[in-house]
């Protein structure tokens, strides 16, 4: 597992990557390139991914991504420290916080 601020990255097994996603649009990259995992709502900065691959996201409120590295990926943020990443599939899961009554991401 990895970890960069409020983002969690879990390996994912092949045979565990749901059906679906094969034909699931990717999520857009940004500007620069990046696939962003999450968006700093405060900064402006991002918890991103540098180099090919695809995310997909998973439906639901909280619906995670899903990560696909073919060749590994570095995660970038302006605030951290670049994580390696080994070539595979992951899920990415955003923090969570309970608030009474509900539930909410964190946000930067």
């Amino acid at each position: 597992m990895f970890r960069q601020g409020d983002v969690l990255i879990v390996p994912l097994a092949e045979g565990a990557v749901p059906p679906h996603v094969a034909d699931a649009p990717d999520e857009p990259r940004d500007a620069r390139g990046r696939m962003v995992l999450a968006l700093g709502e405060v900064t402006g900065h991002a918890h991103a991914v540098v180099g090919p691959g695809r995310l997909v996201r998973e439906p639901g409120p909280f619906g995670p991504l899903l990560l696909q590295l073919p060749d590994g990926g570095r995660v970038v943020h302006e605030e951290h420290a670049a994580i390696p990443l080994p070539k595979g599939w992951y899920r990415v899961i955003r923090q969570r916080e309970y608030v009474p009554g509900s539930v909410r991401i964190v946000a930067d």
